[in-house]
């Protein structure tokens, strides 16, 4: 059974930073493609950050330069760590991987950036 779980987040000021981790299990980490997505109230899910299996990776424009995703396929561990943080920010932010056919979601911890 795949299981994503998120942690990290909370209440920051602009101009901060926050890690946030990501745990996986059930999967075969090393091989599969990870990624941060966020959802702000009232707005659509987006793609914040993706690193494939090889370690190669991209940035929504909105954070490119600001955030950093990398994993450490030994613990099984995917991070973001935001700096820079703005107000726009805010948002809960998901971990996401697909295996197969399947697309699988952690529960998300939120970011709140106060201004």
């Amino acid at each position: 059974q795949v299981e994503l779980v998120e942690s990290g987040g909370g209440l920051v000021q602009a101009g901060g930073s926050l890690r946030l981790s990501c745990a996986a299990s059930g999967i075969i980490f090393g091989n599969n493609a990870m990624g941060w997505y966020r959802q702000a109230q009232g707005k659509q899910r987006e793609l914040v950050a993706g690193i494939h299996r090889g370690g190669s990776t991209n940035y929504a424009d909105s954070v490119r330069g600001r955030f950093t995703i990398s994993r450490d396929n030994a613990k099984n561990l995917m991070y973001l760590q935001m700096t820079s943080l703005k107000p726009e920010d805010t948002a809960v932010y998901y971990c996401n991987t697909v295996v197969g056919w399947s697309t699988y979601w952690g529960k998300g911890t939120l970011v709140t950036v106060s201004s």
